[in-house]
């Protein structure tokens, strides 16, 4: 995956895998993206869910092939989405599947699960 950051709402219509189950490990969440998601009143379950099935929400094509390359090779997945309030939302999956982290995408250079 590329270090730029996700691509906005109008680079590719939502698609979901039918056959992706990702595991996801423990899930984690940053105090910034808790309280983002609460401000917009959604739940983390239903972008957590999207991550899960392969909807990798707002990311660009390239991205979006690398995230479905990501599940075949073992890699790190990354979705991005954005909130009623248009907060965006990133969902990190680790390349072991041990972790599954919300963040928001200016925290990630201070993140570590």
């Amino acid at each position: 995956m590329n270090d730029k950051s996700p691509a906005g709402a109008d680079s590719i219509a939502p698609r979901r895998h039918t056959s992706i189950n990702l595991p996801l490990g423990r899930l984690l969440s940053t105090p910034g993206a808790i309280e983002a998601m609460a401000k917009a009143g959604q739940e983390p379950l239903e972008l957590i869910n999207r991550h899960r099935t392969g909807d990798w929400g707002e990311v660009d094509a390239h991205d979006w092939a690398a995230n479905d390359q990501a599940i075949i090779q073992g890699e790190r997945v990354l979705s991005a989405y954005t909130l009623k309030d248009s907060v965006r939302i990133w969902i990190i999956t680790e390349s072991d599947r041990a972790a599954t982290t919300l963040l928001l995408p200016d925290e990630s250079a201070n993140w570590r699960n």
